[in-house]
């Protein structure tokens, strides 16, 4: 087997040349080579290639070996030089020796020519390997280094005895100590732990890494108070370090500094519990109390809940930052007079939720009473007005066999409103017997009903004609209207279920349904051709719902819905007391595309002034005033004065509750654009039988 060399020879004798290249290709060498005879030749050959060796003849016409050497340590402090002489004279190869060569060989003993050659490239080769291991070694620890200084975790290295001999920044920044100042120093006061809850020292995991030889973490949270007095949440671990002989010469540690993330979590929670504006726990929170402690106690309890009477007057004549902060006075009051031992929370818009534990009806009736006395000692003042302020409370008592959370708030939310309507600022206890429950028993029977059918998808979507009074305008309008079918197939129209939909917090999830069916029919629509546009009733509920304009986005990019047909229709009653929430989901759709509608209309007490603020394309004129407008001139006036405010905004206007040609021939006198009612059509199936083929042409209407 043939093994390559580079080699530079320097001679001027062919034949002496071609003798060298014989002994090195017997050997089993295949020379690469350049022959030069002069200085110039042998700085370009230099120059231009990188040799393995330099073999060079003494004595040359007017160059020789020696000279020949010193141009090749200048260039080259490194490659092997074999001077090669028939001259002898020991002060030639002193000298040769001195300049750097590497051999010295007599012609007439070029035997060792081939041995001088393995051995130098031998030489050669180990000085490679270890340089390379050399520069491998460095760049390692090089990189090493740099990651430890670039990682976000801290990093300390101790001796075995557990004193510290490294730091990178991320851990001096943490523990206030320099690397340098650090070094020598046990780690425990450099790094002095703690438990979070009890603060009380723990044992350093590196101090155990090194007594156990295992690599430990720490499980309970840490705290790290440093030499500044700051405090770190941490979590730590640390491995041993091992010699070759599996000595362990010490430990590392790594720590990671979640003081944010802890801060994070520990505020996430604090909002999932409580509420925004008053820092008192919030309905959810409350309702988990009220399972625990029904979960956990034999003993007897009892709930309050509270409703605050002619909270909405304030938030309509002051506005919503006198009503927030009403609610922010009251939250102290509450928590100044109710016992250290009870939850207080805030379970809706002005309700509230005072948890008694181990009470009986007497003590829980007390404390009622003082809620009563001292609310009726508050008087709130807001800028130069004063109002009194008086509560509603509902009060059930909670007995060892009581396990349903769920029963015992609306039951407290009953006989709250049992209290409010028997007059307000009283006390009224829940009782099975109470005539005045009935109709919040049938309510609460409907949330079951209403529950089952969302789960087991039994609404459907019917839809009534919104006919235009010109008959230039052509595009077909709809309201879409929800029904719920029955168990056995019975449809059952709105008014038995959306009262109780809407007290108990259902109509979010009801609306959502809606929004999802409508869409997926509507693309179907799209996709035949057949459209129109079509409104989509939101409740109160889903304007509370900061999330809720976000969904109608995702279902209008899911369904890819062309916005310009759909309208979404708020009440005025629910837009009033949503004021904000209303407008900013009415700006955010309308931005897309969308209409809106503001329904029944002329039923508020500041219809016009509210109007301003709500860039609406529909006002539903209330059906109230249309429905007996061709007997009722006053109902006329009104109609006609809401239509004249509507057009001077460019909002068309729409009458509900159209029911003759009476009623029409004075809506088209007036110059009303819209009529919705029986008189054009009753609310039909948007699909026949769950098919979609759509049904004949219906549309829009009060009439539901």
């Amino acid at each position: 087997m043939t093994a390559p060399i580079r080699m530079l020879l320097v001679e001027d004798n062919d034949d002496d040349a071609q003798l060298l290249l014989v002994r090195l290709r017997r050997a089993g060498y295949t020379p690469d080579y350049i022959r030069v005879d002069n200085a110039d030749s042998l700085k370009q050959a230099l120059q231009d290639h990188d040799w393995q060796i330099v073999v060079s003849d003494y004595a040359m016409p007017g160059f020789s070996g020696l000279e020949a050497l010193r141009i090749l340590r200048e260039h080259n402090r490194n490659t092997p030089f074999i001077l090669v002489s028939g001259t002898v004279g020991e002060e030639i190869a002193v000298e040769a020796m001195r300049l750097g060569a590497n051999d010295y060989i007599m012609k007439d003993n070029l035997t060792r020519l081939v041995p001088a050659i393995d051995r130098e490239l031998r030489d050669v080769r180990d000085r490679s390997d270890r340089k390379r291991a050399e520069e491998a070694l460095y760049q390692e620890r090089e990189r090493a280094l740099v990651t430890l200084h670039s990682i976000g975790d801290g990093v300390i290295t101790t001796d075995a005895d557990g004193r510290v001999d490294y730091m990178n920044p991320v851990a001096e920044r943490v523990t206030g100590w320099s690397s340098n100042e650090a070094q020598g120093h046990p780690l425990m006061e450099v790094l002095p732990l703690t438990n979070e809850a009890t603060r009380i020292s723990i044992e350093s995991p590196a101090s155990i890494s090194l007594r156990t030889r295992q690599v430990v973490s720490l499980s309970e949270q840490c705290l790290l108070v440093n030499r500044d007095g700051q405090e770190f949440h941490i979590e730590d671990s640390a491995a041993p370090i091992f010699d070759r002989d599996n000595r362990v010469i010490g430990v590392v540690l790594v720590f990671h500094d979640v003081t944010r993330e802890r801060r994070m979590a520990r505020q996430m929670t604090w909002e999932a519990t409580h509420d925004s504006l008053t820092g008192l726990v919030n309905r959810r929170e409350f309702a988990e109390r009220l399972n625990n402690l029904l979960a956990s106690s034999e003993q007897e309890h009892a709930l309050l809940y509270l409703d605050l009477d002619q909270f909405k007057v304030i938030n309509d004549t002051c506005g919503h930052d006198a009503g927030d902060e009403l609610l922010r006075q009251l939250s102290r009051l509450l928590l100044q007079n109710v016992p250290t031992n009870s939850s207080l929370a805030r379970l809706g818009g002005d309700e509230f939720g005072v948890l008694l534990e181990n009470v009986s009806m007497e003590q829980a009736r007390e404390v009622a009473n003082q809620l009563l006395t001292t609310f009726s000692h508050f008087t709130y003042q807001w800028e130069e007005r004063r109002f009194d302020i008086g509560v509603s409370i509902g009060m059930v008592p909670i007995q060892r066999d009581t396990r349903n959370a769920s029963l015992i708030l609306s039951a407290a939310d009953v006989a709250c409103y049992v209290a409010k309507e028997s007059g307000r600022n009283r006390i009224h206890v829940y009782e099975e017997s109470d005539i005045d429950l009935g109709q919040r028993h049938n309510e609460m029977h409907w949330v079951s009903r209403i529950t089952e059918a969302l789960e087991e998808d039994r609404f459907v979507l019917y839809r009534q004609e919104i006919t235009s009074l010109d008959e230039m305008e052509t595009t077909p309008h709809y309201e879409l209207l929800v029904r719920m079918r029955s168990v056995d197939g019975t449809i059952i129209p709105p008014g038995n279920f959306i009262p109780a939909a809407e007290r108990y917090n259902l109509m979010n999830s009801l609306d959502r349904w809606v929004i999802d069916k409508a869409f997926q029919q509507l693309k179907l629509f799209q996709q035949q051709g057949d459209e129109g546009i079509y409104s989509i009733n939101l409740s109160g509920n889903s304007l509370n719902d900061e999330n809720f304009s976000e969904y109608i986005v995702q279902k209008i990019r899911e369904y890819r819905i062309r916005t310009e047909l759909l309208c979404f229709e708020v009440t005025e009653t629910a837009a009033v007391f949503n004021l904000a929430r209303a407008s900013h989901i009415i700006k955010t759709l309308k931005k897309l595309g969308c209409r809106f509608s503001l329904d029944d209309f002329g039923s508020g007490l500041s219809s016009f002034g509210y109007l301003k603020n709500l860039p609406v394309d529909f006002l539903k004129i209330d059906g109230s005033f249309v429905k007996d407008m061709d007997t009722n001139p006053m109902n006329r006036a009104i109609v006609e004065a809401i239509h004249q405010v509507g057009h001077a905004l460019s909002i068309r206007t729409i009458a509900e509750f159209v029911e003759n040609e009476a009623i029409v021939r004075q809506l088209r006198d007036i110059g009303v654009d819209y009529a919705q009612g029986y008189y054009f059509s009753r609310p039909e199936p948007l699909v026949d039988d769950n098919n979609v083929v759509p049904i004949g042409k219906s549309s829009l209407s009060s009439n539901n």
